[in-house]
């Protein structure tokens, strides 16, 4: 017997695999973002694709990711908040671009 009067190997790592879990989930929200963004900025502005083509891939990227890892429904509210923040602005920045030049 250990000390405590405890087998060993029998510690309740419940605490543990939680913090780990949510330290896990984060990292993929993070660096699912990160990508997403790099993708829409890389296709939009760096390579001159345009907005949309830039919007598809963040899209296809989130959409993947979610369907990956089996994501909770609050990343599906977040990713679907971007698409259309991203949608919207992507119709009124040229809108206003053009009224201004």
């Amino acid at each position: 017997m250990a000390a405590g009067g405890h087998a060993r190997g029998e510690m309740d790592i419940h605490d543990q695999r939680d913090t780990f879990h949510g330290f896990l989930v984060a990292s993929i929200w993070g660096c699912g973002l990160i990508a997403q963004s790099v993708a829409l900025l890389t296709l939009a502005f760096a390579i001159n694709m345009g907005w949309w083509p830039g919007l598809f891939a963040f899209v296809g990227i989130g959409v993947a990711l979610g369907l990956f890892f089996r994501m909770s429904g609050v990343y599906w509210a977040v990713q679907i908040a971007l698409f259309v923040l991203l949608g919207v602005g992507g119709l009124i920045v040229p809108a206003l671009a053009g009224l201004m030049g």
